[in-house]
């Protein structure tokens, strides 16, 4: 078999199996890496999930950062019910619906965008559907900070609908905070809570145990094929000194 070695095609072949065992080896630490990205960020919602709320002022202090996202702040202030808005295409639970957005103005002056819940869609996609009024009065809420969505207002649309939650789209409110709330329990107001998401590891992981099992099918094939034809070069040395 060493002899097989040392010639041109087995050392190009050997070659392109060390390239392909190192990019499996490479394909299946990445996605352990995001399997394990991905029970952190779990880890991380669960433990915002059950944690106390922090005042949506103190939290956004410095401003706004990725690492904010999922939070669970809370709020005082006055529902702003003219300025309500719907975001449309908001599936849930494989139904088709809506988020209800409601402006909250704080005691200091400046606008909180609330997710209030989410609203199933009953009628046609272009017509105008009414979702149940704020409580009257001041209020103070707790729900999960959330980043506004990029979008652009798009013709065609209800008044009382927009495509995202988006200050683009969203109704012009004075000194709108730099990020929107989720509420934690819009039971008390007739509509369905909007889950936090499921982070899902098990995918990546498969992935992972994939690319190994194809890094070790690669070895074995290299393998397997070296010493099939270092046996098969055998016996024609066999044959030829039988003749």
């Amino acid at each position: 078999m060493l002899a097989l070695l040392r010639t041109r095609r087995w050392l190009s072949f050997t070659i392109l199996v060390i390239v392909l065992i190192a990019a499996f080896g490479a394909l299946s630490r990445w996605q352990w890496s995001r399997a394990q990205d991905k029970q952190i960020e779990r880890a991380a919602l669960e433990g915002f999930e059950t944690a106390a709320p922090v005042s949506i002022t103190d939290t956004l202090r410095d401003g706004f950062a990725a690492s904010l996202e999922w939070h669970r702040v809370s709020v005082s202030g006055i529902w702003q019910a003219d300025a309500q808005v719907l975001v449309r295409r908001r599936p849930q639970n494989s139904t088709n619906g809506f988020w209800v957005m409601t402006p909250l103005r704080t005691p200091v002056g400046s606008t909180v965008w609330v997710n209030r819940g989410w609203l199933a869609a009953r009628e046609s996609a272009g017509s105008v559907i009414s979702a149940p009024e704020p409580a009257p009065g001041e209020v103070t809420i707790t729900g999960y900070l959330r980043a506004y969505e990029s979008g652009s207002r798009q013709s065609g649309l209800p008044a009382s609908q927009v495509s995202a939650p988006s200050l683009d789209e969203l109704p012009r409110e004075p000194e709108p905070l730099a990020a929107y709330v989720q509420l934690a329990d819009p039971s008390q107001t007739g509509l369905i809570p909007v889950p936090p998401p499921e982070v899902d590891d098990s995918r990546n992981l498969s992935y992972a145990g994939q690319w190994l099992l194809f890094a070790l099918v690669a070895v074995g094939g290299w393998f397997f094929f070296l010493r099939r034809e270092a046996r098969d070069d055998a016996a024609q040395r066999l044959q030829r000194e039988g003749s």
